[in-house]
């Protein structure tokens, strides 16, 4: 399980930055910041209204930090960085 953990907390920012860079470059309609919020949104409304109540039938895995919260952290992080840093480098 430990792997498993480790191994969605890499593998979703990773995923979400390769989203995130699509997003940017073919329609970049709100912002980075924005982005981030309504991508995280729908990640935490998820976990929270299928995943944890349909597939795991407890709550308990928002105690986790590492199975839960951190990969929110980074899930935000990598596509707010990578709309900043697709943003900066397109034309004016």
């Amino acid at each position: 399980m430990g792997a498993t953990l480790v191994v969605h907390a890499a593998g979703a920012p990773i995923g979400f930055a390769l989203l995130s860079l699509l997003y940017f470059k073919r329609f970049a309609c709100t912002t980075p910041l924005q982005t981030a919020v309504a991508f995280l949104a729908v990640v935490v409304a998820m976990d929270a209204f299928l995943v944890a109540p349909v597939f795991e039938r407890s709550y308990a895995m928002f105690a986790s930090p590492l199975g839960t919260w951190i990969p929110f952290a980074l899930i935000f992080a990598a596509t707010y960085l990578t709309g900043l840093i697709v943003v900066r480098r397109s034309p004016s």
